[in-house]
């Protein structure tokens, strides 16, 4: 199997990779959100590009957004003109793209969503969603730090901070619904004073640490939407001398494991990319064996502290 290179009409060139020719052969096309912003899309995408060549039976097309809702509403045109066999979804905008995955259930091609899911009215024209569960890596981030915050008895007087993921982002969303629906049910004395966003942006995450420092006197801990954002946070406590502060994530970056490793970085949640990749692209050969698939289609993503990270090995994103 070898890759050469695809130019699509409407969207910058794609990464086309060619099996050998089978009764059984399907073409399944990707559009990522944004592979440039964070080595764990990196990771991914190398990850997912790994298993479509080992499969014979998948001729795979890739394609990545760059973060712009608009190329990647028109790269899904692309694929959908293209009649490819199943199309994965990374989305840009859980909501913008409801509209062009409707055009595709339409035209009969089933819509496998990956990682981060759409908003709920587009359910009815996807097949599955294939990803972590947000939602509980965030109620599992809280409970992290209210454990920790029993241990060393400041439950019932901490003020915490949030540097949430990039707005209108599923995974934003729902990662800061499971942790501010869980920590009042664990921790209900715990104070959550502000939440600002980091785009998934480990500077503008230090920028965001930097006013709450100074806005703040009293910051107990902060808990961001990965390691990412949250290892730019640290970066701003250490820079201001304020020591003590408890940072945890919702997905563990190999940062945010040095940092654990380091007594700095208390603890977060370990999502593996390569899993992520190779059950999206399992689940649309699925979809297309007529096998039967679970509509979210979750893989596990287990808490891991200074405590138990020697259990995990180091993160390759």
């Amino acid at each position: 199997m070898n890759i050469r290179s695809m130019l699509a009409a409407t969207t910058a060139a794609g990464i086309a990779l060619a099996g050998a020719a089978t009764a059984q052969e399907y073409t399944i096309g990707i559009t990522q959100n944004n592979v440039g912003v964070d080595s764990y899309q990196t990771t991914y995408e190398k990850a997912f590009i790994a298993a479509a060549e080992a499969n014979p039976d998948v001729q795979a097309v890739v394609l990545d957004a760059g973060g712009d809702v608009a190329r990647q509403i028109a790269q899904m045109e692309d694929l959908i003109q293209q009649e490819v066999d199943a199309i994965i979804i990374w989305p840009t905008n859980g909501e913008a793209v409801i509209p062009v995955v409707r055009q595709a259930s339409q035209a009969d091609i089933p819509v496998i969503v990956t990682n981060s899911n759409i908003a709920e009215q587009g359910f009815d024209f996807i097949a599955s969603f294939s990803g972590p569960d947000n939602i509980t890596q965030g109620s599992r981030s809280a409970e992290i730090m209210c454990d920790k915050f029993k241990e060393l008895g400041i439950e019932d007087e901490a003020q915490i901070v949030q540097i949430s993921g990039q707005p209108g982002y599923t995974t934003a969303i729902e990662r800061a619904q499971g942790f501010e629906e869980r920590l009042p049910e664990v921790c209900p004395n715990v104070t959550l004073v502000e939440t600002q966003p980091g785009d998934w942006n480990r500077e503008k995450s230090q920028q965001v640490m930097e006013a709450f420092l100074v806005k703040y006197d009293d910051i107990d801990g902060v808990y961001s939407g990965d390691d990412n954002m949250g290892v730019g946070a640290l970066n701003a406590a250490k820079a201001a001398g304020r020591d003590g502060i408890i940072f945890v994530g919702a997905t563990n970056f190999a940062v945010g494991y040095e940092a654990m490793a380091a007594g700095d970085y208390w603890g977060s949640i370990y999502q593996s990319p390569v899993d992520d990749a190779e059950a999206a692209l399992q689940t649309a050969i699925d979809v297309l064996n007529d096998e039967e698939v679970p509509f979210l289609n979750y893989f596990d993503t287990p808490k891991i502290t200074q405590d138990n990270m020697d259990e995990f090995e180091k993160p390759v994103f």
